[in-house]
This record gives structure tokens, sequence and C-alpha cells, in this order.
């Protein structure tokens, strides 16, 4: 009996000493799998690394008309006094109001917000540090990787709830003035609202039968793009099935929408190796014969908003960075990125001139034509 209680502590002890003790806890609020699977495994990739100093909650699938929900378990995380930042990505519709009510009580919390669907001066002014992919830019980034694909045409697939965001918005102006520049065709399609009601089985029909009928209508060299993450996973469906282009995703990442659409399972212990799964998409497009035509970002960018949100926040929990010192940040970021692919380049810049809201582009990969 006194043997197995001594394998038993000691088992107890190793396992704590596997992982990294922080001192405090960290909270971390995602999607579901369903909507938003790279920051859903952010999170446990944090976990693996940090254990028990890590609590993880989710948000509703149905965020829209749940907020009240996606308030409460921010704010409950609050309430345990040893938690000492909170990392919320994508930050939805009522984690502003969330972090203002926890800010009453709680103002020593640590926020970090990445991919947030409000307003970008409002979530400056709240949170302590927010990530987003650099929209703005990639309005003429995106088509220039289409233009250099062989574009023709540019689909641009969204719905009135993403076009009242205001980084999305000027995106699509961004697009479609590059696209004249260029001389390709902008064209802007009006799909269904995954949270309408059509749910997201709807929206994603509506893209398997409307690619085939743009295809049809504007040719092979159409580039298709669509705003929501939901569509991703039939986009690359019906593109490789019937012809056009894939420049990128609305969260670039190369398991977003890739290895379902693909068919690809990827085995336990290969799922944080993103040189694995890159040469897998790869081998499938080519066989796929869709070499040149597909292409995505190295590394998953709300996962990184994760991974790299909870480095950040230990940092300004501890003291040893400023929420406004963008170089200390973007050497956080590259560090997380380059763990997961080597030698991925990232640029930075301000949403405002001496703010702590971070706009982020990373290099493109373009299956078929990239060595990997």
């Amino acid at each position: 009996m006194k043997k197995v209680l001594v394998l038993l502590m000691l088992s107890a002890l190793f396992v704590s000493l596997a992982y990294a003790s922080l001192g405090f806890k960290i909270g971390i609020v995602t999607g579901t799998v369903s909507q938003g699977e790279d920051e859903y495994r952010g999170a446990e990739n944090v976990i693996k690394k940090y254990g028990s100093d890590i609590v993880h909650v989710i948000y509703p699938d149905n965020f829209m008309q749940e907020q009240e929900t996606t308030i409460a378990r921010i704010v409950e995380l609050a309430y345990d006094s040893s938690v000492k930042a909170i990392v919320v990505c994508q930050a939805v519709p009522g984690t502003v109001a969330a972090i203002r009510k926890v800010k009453e009580f709680r103002p020593d919390i640590v926020f970090i917000a990445g991919t947030p669907h409000e307003d970008p001066p409002i979530v400056e002014r709240t949170a302590d540090v927010s990530f987003n992919t650099d929209d703005e830019r990639r309005g003429i980034t995106i088509i220039d990787l289409a233009y250099k694909m062989g574009a023709k045409t540019f689909i641009h697939y969204s719905f009135p709830r993403h076009l009242s965001m205001e980084l999305i918005a000027r995106r699509k102006d961004l697009m479609e003035k590059r696209c004249k520049e260029l001389g390709i065709q902008f064209v802007s399609v009006s799909a269904p609202d995954p949270m309408g009601e059509q749910g997201i089985t709807g929206s994603q029909q509506f893209i398997l039968e409307d690619v085939p009928r743009q295809l049809a209508k504007y040719g092979k060299n159409t580039a298709f793009f669509s705003t929501n993450c939901a569509m991703q996973e039939p986009l690359i469906t019906a593109i490789l099935k019937h012809g056009g282009l894939f420049p990128e995703q609305c969260c670039p990442s190369p398991t977003h929408g890739y290895p379902g659409a693909l068919g690809i399972a990827i085995p336990e212990d290969k799922k944080g190796d993103f040189n694995y799964i890159l040469k897998a998409i790869n081998e499938k497009i080519v066989e796929g014969g869709g070499a040149g035509r597909f292409a995505t970002w190295p590394v998953p960018t709300n996962m990184l908003f994760v991974e790299a949100g909870v480095e950040i926040a230990i940092k300004l929990v501890n003291g040893e960075i400023k929420s406004s010192d963008m170089n200390a940040i973007k050497a956080i970021f590259d560090e997380v990125a380059s763990q997961k692919v080597k030698g991925v380049g990232t640029t930075f810049n301000r949403f405002s001139d001496k703010g702590n809201f971070y706009l982020v582009i990373a290099d493109s990969v373009i299956f078929g034509v990239t060595e990997f």
C-alpha cells in the first residue's frame, strides 16, 4: 500500500513538473471547434504548456443572439482572484461590455483581444492589447496574390453583419480599388449569414452551389474570397472540384478549411506540426490538379493570437513589457510563430499612431509552387 502511495505521489509530482508554473492563472475564451477551430486548438496547446494555470471556457456558437452568455463567461473568470489575465479570441460582440464590467471590480486584470468583432477604436480603448489581421492592407495583398495566380475575376462573399465591421468594409473597398488598378473584375456576392435563419449549414450549401455558377459565368481564372470562417471548407471543396482560384481565407491558416475539404486526418501527434500539415495539404492539392491555384499563410493567425496572447499577457502581468511597445509585442509573436514554422515572416502595424491595437500580416505559401 505504501509503495502505491509513493508511486502516486511521484506521478503527481512528475505531472506538476511537466508544466511551466506561472504562479497565477490566465483565462482563455474561444469559440467552439465548429466556429473557430484554430483558436480552440491554440487554447489546447497553451494548456499543454501551462496546465491548470490556464482556464479555458467557450462562448456559444450563436454568439450574436447570446451575448449575455459571452459576457457572463468572461465575467465569471474574473471572480477568481488568481486569474490575472484573460485572452479572448475571437473577441465577439459582448467582449467590450464584459471587459468594462470586469474592470469595475478587477481593474488589475490584463485583457488580450484577438480578432475583435466590435469597433476597433472602442476595442483599443478597452483591451490592454488587441490583435487582428491587417485587413486594410490585405485588401491589397490578397488581390496582388490573386493577380499573381492568374485571376481575371475576383468574387467577394459576405453579408451585412460583416460588412458593418469597419475593417472588413475598408478591406472590401480596397480590394475593389486594387482590382480596378490591375484590370481584375470585382464581383460582390451576398451570401447567407451563418448567424441567420439558415444557419451554418445553409450558408455552406449556398457556397457549394454558387461557386460552379460563378465559374460558369466568369471562367476558371476566377478567384474566390469569403469573410466567414464556416464558408472556407465548402469554398475549397467547390473550387478544387470545379476550378477557380483560392488565394486566402478570412483567417489565413493551413488548418482553416483545408484538412476538412481535402479529407486529411491529422494524427494526434502531428496536430501542432505545421510543416507536416503543409506538406499533406500540398500533396492533396497537387493530386487534385490545383497546383498554383491555392494558397494560405503558413501559420494559423487565430491560434497565434491565442498562444502569443498568453505569452504577452504573462509578461504584462509580470511588468516585463508595456502594451504600447510594438517591438516587444512583435518579438513575442514572431517567436511563437517561428516555433511552428521556421522562418515565418510577419509585419506589424498599429491601428492608430500610439495605440495598442496591432495589425498583422504573414507571408503566403502557394501549394504546388512553394517548396515544403
